[in-house]
This record gives C-alpha cells, sequence and structure tokens, in this order.
C-alpha cells in the first residue's frame, strides 16, 4: 500500500503563492525587482491538535484558517508590493478587513434571503420555492461576482498564480519532480479547491435553510449568518470526502460542477509564475521536515 500524502493547501496572493502544511506556511512573491521573496511561519499547535480531527468542526476551523491565514498572506503580498509608504497595517488593515467581511455576508447570505422573503410575501409563492429561489439568487452572485473580478487584469493574475498553486500541488501528488515545465503539464482543477468549497456550501444552503421553514424577516436574516458555521462544516466533509474518494466513478461525476466552476477562479500561469509558486511549496515542505525533525526524540 503506497504512503499517504500529507493534505497540503494553497491560496493564490498578489504576485505569488501561499502553501499551507501542517506545521508552518511559506508565502513567496514576485517582488518590483524581479526576485522571488519567501516568508516562513510556524503554525500554531492547532493544526496537529486533537480538535483538528473532530469532523464537522474541523470545517469551521478550516474556515477560520482561510480567512485569518489568506488576509495575512494577502496583507503581506500587497505591502511588498507598494513598500514602506503605503503599507496596510492597523486600524486602517482591521477597517478594510471588517468592511469586507461585512459586505461579504451581506452580498451571498443576507440580500438573497431578502429576495426570497419578499417573493414570498410579494409573490405568494410557498416556503420551499422562496428558499430554491433564494438559493439560485445566492449561487448567480456567486458566479457574477467572481466573473466580473475575474474581468480586471490584476485580478487575472491572482487567478493565474491560483492556476500555479494548482498545478504545483497536483504535481508533488503525481509525484513529478517540481520543475516549471513539469509542473505546467498538470491540471489547473483541485477537488479540495476553495472554490469548491464554496459552491457546495451554497447547494447546501439550500437544502438547510429550507428545513427552518417559514419565517420572519429578521430571524430569516438572523439565521443565514447562525448557519453559516453549520454550512462549512459540512461543505468542508463532503469536498474531504469527495477528494478521498477519487476512485468512484460516481464521485468524479458528481464533482464536476465543483471542477468546472475553477475554470472561473483559474487561469493558465507563465512559467516564472510556476517558479513562484514551487518555491512556496519547497520552502513549506522544507520548514515542515525540519520542525518534524526536530520534534523528534533521538534514541541512543
Amino acid at each position: 500500500m503506497s504512503e499517504k500524502l500529507p493534505l497540503y493547501g494553497g491560496q493564490a496572493v498578489i504576485e505569488g503563492v501561499m502553501m499551507r502544511g501542517t506545521q508552518s506556511v511559506a508565502i513567496a512573491m514576485r517582488a518590483p525587482d524581479d526576485e522571488i521573496v519567501i516568508h516562513n511561519e510556524p503554525l500554531g499547535s492547532l493544526y496537529r491538535s486533537k480538535v483538528i480531527k473532530i469532523p464537522f468542526l474541523r470545517g469551521v476551523i478550516a474556515l477560520w484558517d482561510a480567512l485569518g491565514l489568506g488576509i495575512r498572506a494577502l496583507t503581506i503580498s500587497a505591502n511588498l508590493q507598494t513598500g514602506d509608504d503605503e503599507k496596510l497595517e492597523g486600524p486602517a488593515l482591521y477597517l478594510t478587513l471588517a468592511i469586507s467581511l461585512a459586505f461579504g455576508i451581506g452580498l451571498f447570505f443576507l440580500l438573497p434571503a431578502l429576495v426570497g422573503q419578499l417573493s414570498e410575501n410579494y409573490l405568494g409563492i410557498s416556503n420551499w420555492w422562496s428558499n430554491l429561489l433564494e438559493g439560485l439568487v445566492r449561487l448567480a452572485l456567486l458566479v457574477g461576482y467572481i466573473w466580473i473580478i475575474g474581468l480586471t487584469p490584476d485580478i487575472k493574475r491572482v487567478f493565474s498564480y491560483h492556476g500555479a498553486e494548482h498545478k504545483t500541488i497536483n504535481a508533488f501528488e503525481a509525484g513529478d519532480e517540481l520543475t516549471p515545465e513539469n509542473v505546467s503539464t498538470h491540471s489547473l482543477e483541485h477537488p479540495r479547491c476553495g472554490t469548491a468549497f464554496l459552491l457546495t456550501l451554497v447547494l447546501l444552503s439550500v437544502l438547510f435553510f429550507s428545513f427552518l421553514g417559514p419565517l420572519p424577516l429578521g430571524w430569516r436574516l438572523l439565521s443565514r449568518i447562525i448557519m453559516i458555521p453549520v454550512l462549512a462544516g459540512v461543505a468542508y466533509e463532503y469536498i474531504r470526502w469527495t477528494a478521498n474518494h477519487l476512485d468512484s466513478k460516481f464521485v468524479r461525476i458528481i464533482i464536476k460542477p465543483n471542477l468546472a466552476l475553477q475554470h472561473l477562479t483559474t487561469r493558465e500561469p507563465s512559467l516564472d509564475m510556476l517558479e513562484v509558486s514551487i518555491a512556496a511549496f519547497n520552502s513549506m515542505r522544507w520548514h515542515e521536515e525540519a520542525k518534524i525533525a526536530a520534534d523528534v526524540p533521538i534514541r541512543v
């Protein structure tokens, strides 16, 4: 039986890629002078604790992890590009993050719920149909938002680095040597992608919110916020299960929508982008193995 590979993850940042293991995280970025700058940080013990192994709860932790680490990585990469004079930090950073989070929750959860409630009140449709309409509006907003921002040149480059991250992890999991030329031959799709997580969360929301039945507007809006951690836990377990059963024809069929949506958030990377992604992955792996080796007691 072949050795089970670690489940590494990553994220595109501005002119770079973040790679995360269980011991450390590495962010490799192409600086304005064309040099590759690498930032490394150790991960806390939470990532190796028993808590992270608890089904459904680990999904909530994974969501928090993606938000916290992802925002930090994006901030580091943005500050590298702008320089010391325009660094985003302190109160300005926290205010920006709060506004962005509120905008995301309002656009993708509260606005569709409001549309569903208004359709129920003024069109006379049943609660089941209003929940279905809410889910379709949420899905349309998600796809439309990704498509629109993907038209801008800066986001196109971020999506290319996202493609580089996928290709690098796919190449590692295939056992190939990590060179830009080798990595470039691998797929842009990956079953554990955050885009797949978002689509699964949106589709699950239709089912979960239908079980809540008719609610006054205030409770309906509040329930959408409260249920986010629950949906995240279930979506994470679904993504994890499908990623572990790719040898099943049934699983390969049901994940096709998730893989298809990734074509909106990835672009073919150039070889120099792949070089950055590989640098992030190798640095993360080196620090992972060094930390593991340091924690193993020497027997004499």
